[in-house]
C-alpha cells in the first residue's frame, strides 16, 4: 500500500480546536470534496517532509510542529491502486495565509460547521476524535461509487 498524507491547520482557544482549515478539491482523486491538503509521498522523502512539501504545494503554508494523529488504511477492492494509507497530521502554527492553487480552494470552518456532507463518507466516523484530542488508527473499505462497506475505527495511545 503506497503512503499518503493529510494535513490539517487548526485553530484552538485554549487546548480546544475550534476552527480548521478544509479545501475543496478541484481535480483528480477526490475531486469536489473538502479534504484535508495532502498526497503522496515521494521516493526519498520521509512521510513528514511530503506532509510539508503537500501543504506548501497545495494551500502556499509551511506548516510547523505537526503532530502525528492517524494512521488510516483506505481499500478499494475494485480500484487496487486506489489503496492507501494515510498519515493524518495537525498543525496549529504554520506559515503564509491558505491560499487557492491549482489543485485545492481552502477555507476555515468552524468545528460546529465541518461540512462533512461534502466530504469522503468516512470522514464523520473519525474526525471528530482527531478534534477531540484522541489518536487513531482506522480501517475503510470502499466499494464502486465510493460506498462505505466497511469501517474500523480505533482510539490508540500511540502512533
Amino acid at each position: 500500500m503506497k503512503n499518503t498524507t493529510h494535513i490539517f491547520l487548526v485553530k484552538k482557544s485554549g487546548d480546544k480546536i475550534v476552527e480548521i482549515c478544509l479545501a475543496m478539491k478541484k481535480r483528480g482523486f477526490g475531486v469536489g470534496r473538502w479534504n484535508a491538503v495532502g498526497g503522496k509521498v515521494m521516493e526519498g522523502e520521509s512521510i513528514e517532509e511530503g506532509a510539508l512539501r503537500e501543504a506548501q504545494e497545495e494551500i502556499g503554508v509551511l506548516a510547523k510542529n505537526i503532530s502525528k494523529v492517524a494512521e488510516h488504511s483506505f481499500n478499494f477492492p475494485h480500484k487496487p491502486d486506489w489503496n492507501q494509507t494515510v498519515h493524518t497530521f495537525v498543525s496549529i502554527e504554520w506559515e503564509g495565509e491558505p491560499t487557492e492553487s491549482e489543485e485545492m480552494n481552502p477555507k476555515w470552518f468552524a468545528v460546529s460547521d465541518i461540512p462533512y456532507s461534502e466530504m469522503w463518507p468516512d470522514d464523520i466516523f473519525w474526525l471528530p476524535h482527531i478534534i477531540e484530542g484522541k489518536l487513531l488508527k482506522t480501517k475503510f473499505v470502499f466499494g464502486e461509487n465510493d460506498l462505505l462497506l466497511e469501517k474500523q475505527v480505533d482510539i490508540v495511545d500511540l502512533l
